[in-house]
This record gives C-alpha cells, structure tokens and sequence, in this order.
C-alpha cells in the first residue's frame, strides 16, 4: 500500500497587513462588526506586481526547506488557486519555472475554497498509483484582487497568502496507523453556482470581475456539507471523532469552524484556527494552517488529522491524513 506522507510544509505571507480599523476608514463597518460576525481581525495584501505564482513558490520553497530536499526531485506540482497570473498558461508552471523544478508535470486546480482538498487528492492518486514519487501541493490565492471594495460583506472577509505540502511516496501497511493521506471525499452541487461566485471571465464579459456572495447560503451549507464529508472519511477508515487530534477547516468564518466542530463533537482546543490572523485565504487556508501549526510543533507525528472545506460551485471536500 502506497501512502503520500507530507515530509515538509511550507507558508508565505504579504508583508502587508490590513487591519479591520484600516478597513473601516474606507468602507461602513467597523473592528467589532467584523470580530462579531467572522472572528477576523486582520488581513494579508498581496503588494502591487506580487502574482500568485510569487506567493506560490515562496511557500513551496519553505516547504522544500523543511523537507532538506532540492526542487529536482519534484515530479508533480499541483496548484490550487481561483486567481492565477494570467487566464493561461497554468499558474502552475510559473511556480515550476521559478522553482527549477525541470521533472515536474505541472497544472492548476480550480475549485475556489475547496480547491486544496481537490489539489491534495489528485496528488495522492498520482502517488498511490506509481505516477509520481514526489508531489508539491500547494494553495496560493490573491483574492483581494477579484473584491469589489466598498461591499462591506465580502471585501472584510479576504486576505492573500500560499501554503504548500511537500508529499513523498511510502510504503504503508494499508491500515489507518499508516502517515500519509489516508483518504479524501469530493463533493459539488453545481444548482449553488450563483450562490458564490464571480461576476466576470474571459467566456462572459471578458473581464476579472468581483466576488459575489449569498452569505446565508453558504453559511448553512458550509456546516452541512463539512460535518457530512469529515464524517464520511472517518468512517470509510473505520475511524471515530475520539481518534481525531487536530480538525483543520478551511478558515472562512469563525462562526462555520464553531458550528462544524460543535455537530463533530470536537472541542474547540483540537481545532486549528488562523482565520482571525490570515481572514479567508481560498484554497491557501488550510495549507497555511498547517504549515502555521507544524512552524509551532502543535503537530506531531502519527496525530490523526481532518482537513475539511467547502467552495463556490458549490464544491466541497474532506481528507484524512496522519501526520
């Protein structure tokens, strides 16, 4: 049985932080509107010229570090991201470029917040079938890019950032103590496109866009649809929520990670949270959290973990790995 262990993670930042105050001298809102309704407190600006391969590579190059292994072992760099440099080539191949990563087949995976779920699955079936030995998987978002700036009620929810997971073929036993992806559940409903969505492309006004949001919507959903797919993967695996370490939810809203936990029965302590730091970083949240929570040593190895997000589309999606 062949597992993907993650053997390095890695995150990149902006340098520039835009609190919720700032936010307010601009838009009608203020610090405990925002506190109360999302737990978000601040978040990352990508600079001008900063491109979402830029914030990409960082974070791989992070992770390559931690890992100690060099850019030419690569055989596979998947990219999640709803916002690349360009409409094409794949954002994916910038990072390639840029990395020296020569043997990697590179491409991009577009499925808005879900995205590094989906990013993480294809990547473990490269692994598990002999396709590739070494996969780098990475979440990078400029998300303030597509933000309509005087909608009070998406434009405070969004920040920019890259996660990256290095992932590295192992022969496991095949039972749930193995490290590595144990496995993933993928979901969508496309009746939900115009419920998150953005309002431009190149087949349709031939613009960027803004995000448009129905927050109620998603909010109800998001709780549904992760608290069915985290314990979809615990049972496939013969596994319950007493077996789980650490729940990593895609930071969207405090108030979604309060919900989904409460209906798992994880207390609050096992739950990885960055969103009051980083604000809702797309397909970049989850990588990001977890290369924040191993940068600390809350993670350790063998720890049970489940990864959970839900996207526009809708899309949705659960792994579970051990650490």
């Amino acid at each position: 049985m062949i597992r993907a262990r993650v053997i390095g993670a890695g995150s990149y930042l902006p340098a520039r932080i835009v609190s919720n105050d700032e936010l307010a001298q601009t838009v009608d809102t203020s610090d405990a509107w925002i506190v109360e309704r999302t737990g978000i407190r601040q978040r990352h600006i990508a600079a001008a010229g900063e491109l979402t391969s830029d914030l990409a590579t960082q974070a791989a190059i992070d992770a390559l570090e931690r890992a100690g292994i060099g850019p030419e072992q690569i055989d596979l760099v998947v990219l999640a991201t709803s916002t690349p440099d360009h409409t094409f080539p794949a954002a994916a191949t910038a990072v390639q470029r840029k990395l020296g990563a020569v043997r990697a087949t590179a491409f991009d995976v577009q499925a808005v917040c879900s995205g590094f779920i989906y990013a993480l699955a294809i990547a473990d079936n490269f692994l598990a079938l002999g396709q590739a030995r070494t996969a780098l998987v990475i979440g990078a978002e400029t998300f303030s890019r597509l933000l309509d700036w005087s909608d009070r009620g998406t434009c405070v929810l969004f920040g920019d950032g890259a996660g990256a997971l290095l992932l590295q073929a192992e022969t496991g036993t095949g039972t749930p103590f193995d490290r590595g992806v144990l496995t993933t559940h993928l979901g969508s409903d496309g009746r939900h496109y115009d419920d998150l969505y953005v309002d431009g492309g190149p087949s349709s006004t031939g613009t960027t866009g803004h995000l448009r949001m129905n927050g109620r919507e998603v909010f109800r959903h998001a709780i549904k649809e992760l608290t069915a797919a985290s314990r979809h993967v615990l049972e496939t695996k013969g596994l319950s929520v007493q077996d789980v370490d650490w729940l990593v939810p895609h930071q969207a809203n405090l108030r979604i990670l309060d919900g989904v936990a409460q209906r798992l029965g994880i207390p609050r302590e096992q739950v990885l949270v960055t969103v009051d730091r980083h604000a809702n970083t797309s397909a970049a949240s989850i990588p990001l959290a977890l290369a924040d929570a191993d940068a600390d040593r809350r993670l350790r190895a063998d720890q049970l973990l489940v990864l959970n997000a839900m996207g526009g589309g809708f899309t949705w999606g659960a792994a579970l790995l051990r650490w």
